[in-house]
């Protein structure tokens, strides 16, 4: 080894000791006749001193170190005269004896320090750089720490981890593929997993009856802060079980995690069907940080004379405690946030509970003090509170609301770094319809087995089915979902009927699948946590790119090595692919 410790490691148990460090410089600092130096590697920082009156040669040759030189050095552990309680190595430093330059640097493009002067897509180019910088470097350590404690809690309960292939079939169902040419098989194409899951339904009828697997995938979707090209999974799957051993089991994961991570003590995740965290918070992946839950409100604000209440069909409110005293400016803000097409609502009606027991509203014009106490009273308002009311249809309306309200929790301070709460958000519809095509998709995928209680009415009212699925969500985050499969060919068809399949195309694109099955497939179910969304939610951040190494940004280009390219002519020819004529 070039070195005897790291640049993390020494302290005043060392002191007299000769060490040799190696490590890129972060600072050099002049001093009258001494040098320091701030020698960092990926383990800390310790400071190195050179004294010009007792090794002036040496001085000399220090003189001309710039910011992230690769260096090594030996010298004698002393006692810092000027001691830092910011790190564990602020006691001591190097009298340093011998220098060595490994590896000279250009000037780093932005400063390599936890405050950077670098912006996103500089520091995304140069993101080598990027991860030698402390909050960068220990996300990716975060990230090793929780994969390693996860395998260790599916090991010891008995979990295998099985690897499933990256080149598979392409299949129309979910997000777009992306797709890879086979040049030994001439137009045509593998596709890159979206996930696992019909190997992992493979292995159950193999008889591995509990499988992980940390595992990459990948999705050509339009891309934000919690989605990347390629993502990693905890992917799972267990035979012989019904819904509550899974979330039995992946709950005592999820409580491991926090323990060992956080060193938090979760409580039992609290269930809340689909239905309810809908009309609740408009969102199936409500944030119950806090309250200020829906209140539908269409039985006293309809039938007024206000035109755009009654003929809409919700009306809906949610109560912002204290608030009252909010000025014009403040509201028309409120009013201004919903207009915004990310939000897309046409305006929004509000109550104010003043301290006098009076009401005042921007629709004063259609309700008295009466009707107004009556909206207050089914909100259970009190006086001082903001009565926030949207309207419009069902489900439009409820995403509006939900975004309202958790800006209303951002404002207010109610949604709090360091606070957790976990629920388990379950029976999903089976299905959806798709307006567009006129037909219905599945909310999962195809594979998610009905309610038994719903699997009569499968063809008859589709629409009405629940799943046997189930997500995980913290904070806001769905972190994770799941479901129990179908394990039944029989039921597996009449899936694919009423998505619209023929016989032929279920065969052609699942017929392995369905070949499967009748050669003895237990009952199975499982589940997949997003696995940078996880590192994201416990590190109580927004984006998913600060625990990947190497992310895309939000085009899906690697700036760094500049990819997605073109290929040469050559490479397409040879694949089969033509070839456009270039045009002068």
């Amino acid at each position: 080894m070039l070195r005897t410790h790291t640049c993390g490691e020494l302290n005043a148990t060392n002191i007299n000791q000769t060490v040799t460090l190696c490590g890129w410089i972060q600072k050099v600092r002049k001093l009258g006749g001494m040098i320091f130096i701030d020698l960092r590697d990926r383990y800390g920082i310790t400071q190195l001193a050179f004294n010009n009156e007792t090794n002036a040669a040496l001085c000399q040759q220090v003189e001309k170190f710039g910011r992230e030189w690769v260096i090594r050095v030996t010298g004698l552990v002393a006692e810092r005269y000027s001691k830092n309680k910011n790190i564990p190595t602020g006691d001591i430093e190097i009298i340093a004896s011998e220098v060595e330059v490994l590896n000279e640097s250009m000037t780093p493009p932005f400063t390599i320090e936890d405050e950077s002067d670098g912006g996103d897509e500089l520091r995304m180019k140069y993101r080598y750089l990027d991860l030698r910088r402390n909050p960068v470097k220990n996300n990716i350590l975060f990230r090793h720490r929780l994969a390693i404690e996860i395998r260790n809690y599916m090991n010891n309960i008995g979990f295998v981890e099985i690897e499933t292939p990256f080149m598979i079939k392409s299949t129309p169902e979910g997000a777009r593929d992306f797709v890879v040419p086979s040049r030994m098989n001439p137009g045509e194409f593998y596709a890159l997993p979206q996930s696992p899951q019909t190997f992992k339904q493979l292995l159950m009828v193999s008889g591995f009856d509990r499988y992980f697997q940390i595992v990459r995938c990948f999705r050509d979707e339009d891309l934000r802060a919690d989605r990347q090209p390629e993502f990693t999974q905890i992917d799972c799957e267990m035979s012989f079980v019904e819904q509550e051993d899974i979330l039995n089991t992946f709950e005592g994961l999820i409580k491991h995690i926090f323990k060992k991570i956080k060193n938090i003590d979760i409580d039992p995740i609290e269930r809340m069907t689909w239905a309810d965290a809908m009309k609740y918070y408009g969102s199936d992946k409500p944030d119950a940080r806090f309250g200020m839950r829906f209140v539908e409100l269409n039985d006293v604000t309809q039938h007024k004379e206000f035109k755009i209440f009654n003929e809409a069909e919700l009306v809906v409110g949610i109560v912002a405690k204290g608030c009252a005293n909010y000025t014009r400016k403040q509201l028309d803000g409120l009013v201004d946030f919903v207009r915004r097409p990310q939000v897309g609502a046409g305006g929004l009606v509000y109550v104010l509970c003043n301290q006098d027991g009076t009401f005042k509203s921007s629709v004063d014009k259609f309700y008295d003090q009466n009707d107004l106490k009556a909206i207050a009273a089914k909100c259970n308002a009190e006086a001082g509170d903001l009565i926030l009311i949207m309207s419009g249809p069902r489900m439009k309306t409820q995403k509006q609301l939900c975004e309202l309200r958790l800006e209303m929790g951002t404002r207010l301070g109610l949604r709090k770094a360091g606070e957790y709460k976990l629920l388990w958000v379950i029976d999903f519809p089976l299905l959806e319809w798709d307006e567009e095509t006129q037909r219905f998709y599945a909310m999962h995928h195809p594979f998610t087995a009905p309610k038994p209680e719903h699997e009569a009415i499968l063809e008859s009212n589709p629409g009405a089915v629940n799943a046997n699925a189930y997500d995980l969500v913290i904070n806001g985050t769905e972190v994770g979902g799941g479901s129990i499969r179908i394990h039944d060919r029989q039921l597996q068809n009449r899936m694919f009927k009423v998505l619209g399949f023929t016989d032929e195309e279920a065969q052609k694109q699942f017929g392995f699948l369905m070949n499967a099955f009748q050669y003895g497939a237990p009952p199975h179910g499982g589940l997949a946590f997003g696995f940078d969304r996880m590192c994201a939610v416990l590190s109580d951040c927004d984006s998913i790119r600060d625990f990947i190494a190497f992310p895309k940004n939000n085009s899906g280009r690697d700036m760094m090595i500049d990819a997605p390219s073109t290929i040469s002519d050559a490479q397409l020819q040879e694949l089969f692919i033509s070839v456009n004529t270039k045009q002068e």
